[in-house]
């Protein structure tokens, strides 16, 4: 967790001078102040709460150190001006991609890349007709199976907490939980 400190409102930073609401400026090492010389200065400490995955929502600090947020959309949604309207650009309907379209987006650019690493094998086949390497087929069977996993999982996730199970954590024994970016690798 971060911490902050804060003097009538101002934030400050430790080994930077300030300058006080009365104009005084006051020392960069100020953070080695006893408390009480904190406090007549009006210094607070505030220790800020880790925040949350900005992929799933919308946050910020409260003036205390809490975190204000709201869950991002899982579904995309349609733009509408400030009357309710469709907001259209070029004919079409503007589309605000929620968590799962991102997600799945993201997943299809990490399987693409992943299979051009070995693209050489497949363009080599279609030139010379050299078979593709078993490993490599294999490979790209699997990444092409993961990822189809992945998008599945994502679009049957019910909720925000249920998105956050998806991402692969490990415990305090190292046991593995959730799907997401966890990859196979070319044997």
């Amino acid at each position: 967790m971060a911490t902050i400190f804060k003097a009538n409102g101002q934030t400050i930073r430790p080994g930077k001078a300030w300058t006080d609401g009365n104009g005084v400026q006051h020392p960069a090492n100020w953070h080695t102040w006893s408390a009480a010389e904190k406090a007549e200065r009006g210094i607070t400490e505030i220790v800020q709460q880790p925040a949350p995955d900005s992929r799933l929502y919308d946050w910020g600090y409260n003036d205390d150190g809490t975190v204000a947020s709201t869950a991002k959309s899982l579904d995309d949604v349609n733009a509408v001006d400030q009357n309710g309207d469709p907001v259209m650009e070029d004919g079409e309907q503007v589309v605000t991609p929620g968590v799962k379209s991102n997600l799945i987006a993201e997943v299809k650019a990490q399987q693409g890349s992943l299979l051009s690493q070995t693209d050489w094998a497949v363009i080599r086949n279609a030139d010379t007709g050299t078979a593709v390497p078993d490993n490599i087929a294999t490979y790209r069977a699997a990444i092409r199976s993961k990822a189809t996993e992945m998008e599945t999982a994502i679009t049957n996730a019910a909720d925000t907490d249920a998105i956050a199970a998806l991402f692969v954590t490990y415990d305090a024994d190292g046991n593995k939980s959730g799907v997401l970016y966890d990859w196979p690798e070319l044997a």
